[in-house]
C-alpha cells in the first residue's frame, strides 16, 4: 500500500465522526461534506507522520474551517435574502439532499439546530465542541482564538441559551402557547374555518421586506385575508416550530434548521390580534429566541 492510499484509509476511519462535528456546526449536509473535504485536503498536503494524534488534529481543522465558513455567512449578510436560502419545500439553493437533510435534522434536534442558527460562530463552535463532543476548552480555545477562559463563557452563554427549551411556564405564557399551537395545528391542517376563529375580525398582519414576493414590507388587514394567507402556506407550516420570541411565544420556520422566518403575534382576548413576519436576516439576529419543545 503507497502512502497515500495508507493516509487515505486512515482519514476515512475518522470520516464519520468529522461529519458529525462539521454537520452540528453547520447545520447543512452540503457545506458539512465541503469541510470534511478540505480537511483531507489539509491531511494531504501535511506531514502526516509527525502528527502524533491524528483524530484531534482532524477534529482541529475541520473545526476552523467550519469557522470561517459560519464567519463568511455572517459577512454575506447584505446579499439577498433568496439567494442565501434554501427553499422551504424543495430545498432547492443549498445544493444538498433535502430528504437527508431532513433525516440528519431530525436526529440532532431541529429545535436545537435552530437554536444553534441564533448563535455567534464562536459561541457555536465552543458549544458544539465542548458540550456535544466533549472537547476540552484548552483545545476549543485556540481554535476560536480565545483563552480557555473566554471559550468557556462562550460555551455556557450558548448553553443557557439551548436549556431554555421549555421554559415557558407562568400563565400568561401557557395560554398563549395554546392559541400559536392551535394556530399552528390548523396551518398545518389547512382548516381555514379553524384559522378565521383564532383571529380577531380586525386583525393586521405585517411582513418585511424579505419575506416577499415585493420589494416592500406587507400589510394585510382582516381575519379572512390573512386566513387566506395563512392556508396557502399550510405546506410550510410543517417545518414551523413555537418558539419564545423576546419572550412571547410565537413560531419559528427553520427548514434542516436554518432559520428563515420568524412570527410574532399580540394575542388579545384568546384572540390573536396582530402577526409580525420577521425574515431580514439582521432582525433575525437581533431576536431573543427560545426553541419550545412540541
Amino acid at each position: 500500500m503507497d502512502e497515500r492510499a495508507w493516509l487515505a484509509e486512515r482519514f476515512d476511519e475518522h470520516r464519520t465522526h468529522l461529519r458529525a462535528v462539521a454537520y452540528r456546526i453547520l447545520g447543512s449536509t452540503s457545506e458539512a461534506d465541503d469541510a470534511v473535504q478540505e480537511a483531507w485536503l489539509r491531511l494531504s498536503r501535511a506531514d502526516a507522520g509527525s502528527i502524533e494524534n491524528l483524530a484531534g488534529w482532524l477534529t482541529t481543522v475541520v473545526a476552523r474551517v467550519c469557522l470561517n465558513m459560519l464567519r463568511a455567512r455572517e459577512s454575506r449578510r447584505e446579499e439577498s435574502f433568496d439567494a442565501r436560502v434554501p427553499d422551504p419545500i424543495t430545498g432547492h439553493g443549498d445544493g444538498g439532499d433535502p430528504e437527508q437533510e431532513a433525516v440528519l435534522a431530525d436526529s440532532v434536534g431541529l429545535a436545537l439546530l435552530v437554536v444553534l442558527d441564533t448563535l455567534k460562530p464562536a459561541e457555536r463552535l465552543a458549544f458544539v465542541l465542548h458540550d456535544m463532543f466533549g472537547v476540552p476548552f484548552d483545545e476549543v480555545g485556540p481554535m476560536i482564538e480565545r483563552s480557555p477562559a473566554a471559550a468557556r463563557q462562550l460555551a455556557s452563554r450558548a448553553r443557557r441559551r439551548v436549556k431554555g427549551v421549555g421554559a415557558a411556564r407562568d400563565a400568561d405564557l401557557t395560554r398563549q402557547r395554546r392559541v400559536v399551537e392551535a394556530f399552528l395545528a390548523a396551518s398545518r391542517g389547512g382548516d381555514f374555518d379553524a384559522l378565521v376563529a383564532l383571529l380577531s375580525q380586525d386583525v393586521v398582519l405585517r411582513a418585511d421586506r424579505a419575506v416577499g414576493p415585493t420589494p416592500v414590507p406587507i400589510v394585510i388587514h382582516g381575519a379572512n385575508s390573512v386566513a387566506k394567507g395563512a392556508y396557502a402556506a399550510s405546506t410550510r407550516a410543517r417545518f414551523t416550530r413555537p418558539a419564545l420570541v423576546n419572550g412571547a411565544v410565537g413560531l419559528v420556520m427553520a427548514p434542516r434548521g436554518r432559520l428563515i422566518l420568524v412570527l410574532r403575534f399580540t394575542i388579545t382576548d384568546g384572540k390573536i390580534a396582530e402577526m409580525d413576519l420577521i425574515a431580514d436576516p439582521d432582525r433575525l439576529r437581533r431576536l431573543d429566541l427560545v426553541v419550545l419543545e412540541d
